[in-house]
């Protein structure tokens, strides 16, 4: 009898365990685009309180992407020597401290400091997440990046949305409204905690395998990194500019920042949707074309610039972005044989994805400085979801990267 109960109590500790890892596993998600995506709906009124033109200004937006480009490759060794609880951990210290020292004062170094520290902080969430789950939830993969993929963009619609009407506050300003988001990342790091007393380097340790390098010679893996490329591309360009785009058609401030958060929160069902229905299908070719096929005819809403377009134009940019964005994540574990494999091709695809990505803003920006006008910016745009198309289909394919790294080697 005595047995039973400790069985008992050992199942309902273990039920526990499990709960606590999925709601660390959520509040980590929600903190890796809600500080970016507030920011957002922001610049105007920090490009103005401090004198900055559209192409510094977009560069709050690309030195994230920078970061996530220089330390993605780097951040499989990191957890390799600390184990990946601690390193999720120590980034969540790293994210709070820059959210804070962006918010201290309405100050440029204090704020490119911050971002920056930001930046860092989101690229180990980045690279980790698919490949931790993949090594805790094997047999619940879909789900569980549906799972995080969901809170991470909730929370970043909040930030869209939150943030203006944040910042008319009495006393808090655009530096107050970016403040507040620190008491997310402060809540993650308090659950994280019971991780850390359960973690075994051994067991949750990335380690690259011998043909991980050769991950850079594999066209499967290249097609990958380019669909992760174009895919945050348009993402952190039209998290950016879209306010600026829509106060152009007529929208005001706090409107604008509303229509962020509706194409926001239209990507939330899609993220939690589109993992289950790939890892289901025999190959994600479909998908992939139906995906750039919404992300087209959203931006062709934004050129017609009729305000009531917009909104249709917000929602099926935000479908799109959400598919595009779970696909990539489903890629990096569809395409792999195990979960640290998974790890470095995430390494690699959102190093060069994101080296892409960072050119969107300032790129994109400094078209409008020159043309005085969004058309051209967003046939541009068009250009790149055609790239997103192209190597989503060569992605989509039934193969694993083992596959196409033999007969290279060979």
């Amino acid at each position: 009898m005595k047995n039973k109960y400790i069985i008992l109590e050992n199942q309902q500790s273990s039920k526990r365990t499990v709960w606590l890892l999925v709601f660390g596993i959520i509040l980590i998600g929600s903190n890796l685009r809600a500080p970016l995506t507030s920011v957002g709906s922001l610049i105007p009124f920090i490009r103005d309180d401090l004198a900055l033109t559209n192409a510094i200004a977009g560069s709050i937006t690309t030195l994230p992407l920078i970061a996530f480009a220089l330390l993605s490759p780097f951040v499989p060794k990191l957890a390799n020597r600390l184990g990946m609880e601690w390193t999720i951990f120590l980034s969540m210290l790293v994210l709070t401290t820059g959210i804070i020292v962006r918010s201290l004062a309405a100050d440029v170094n204090f704020l490119f400091i911050g971002t920056i520290l930001i930046g860092i902080a989101i690229a180990f969430g980045n690279v980790l997440l698919p490949g931790f789950i993949k090594m805790n939830f094997p047999l619940k993969i879909g789900i569980m990046t549906g799972v995080y993929a969901v809170s991470m963009n909730i929370f970043g619609a909040l930030g869209s949305g939150l943030s203006v009407p944040l910042a008319g506050v009495q006393g808090f300003g655009w530096s107050g409204a970016l403040a507040v988001f620190a008491s997310i990342s402060f809540l993650a790091i308090l659950v994280w905690i019971p991780q850390l007393l359960q973690s075994k380097i051994s067991a949750n340790s990335i380690t690259v395998k011998k043909n991980g390098n050769h991950l850079w010679k594999s066209g499967l893996a290249w097609k990958i990194t380019l669909y992760m490329g174009c895919q945050s591309f348009l993402f952190y360009t039209l998290i950016t500019w879209l306010p600026d785009i829509l106060r152009t058609i007529g929208y005001r401030s706090s409107a604008a920042g509303w229509m962020v958060f509706l194409m926001q929160f239209s990507v939330i069902p899609i993220t939690f949707i589109i993992p289950i229905i790939a890892e289901r299908l025999k190959n994600q070719i479909g998908l992939s074309i139906v995906t750039a096929c919404l992300y087209a005819t959203g931006i062709l809403g934004l050129l017609i610039g009729h305000p009531s377009i917009v909104p249709i134009s917000a929602i099926l940019i935000g479908i799109a972005s959400g598919s595009a964005f779970s696909l990539s994540m489903m890629f990096f574990t569809l395409r792999t044989s195990d979960g640290k494999q998974a790890a470095a091709l995430s390494g690699m695809a959102q190093s060069f994805g994101y080296l892409l990505a960072a050119s969107g803003p300032v790129l994109i920006g400094g078209i409008h400085d020159i043309t005085n006008s969004w058309h051209i910016p967003l046939l541009l745009l068009v250009g790149v979801i055609g790239l997103l198309m192209l190597s989503g289909i060569g992605s989509g394919r039934q193969r694993t990267v083992d596959e196409k790294l033999k007969t290279s080697l060979q």
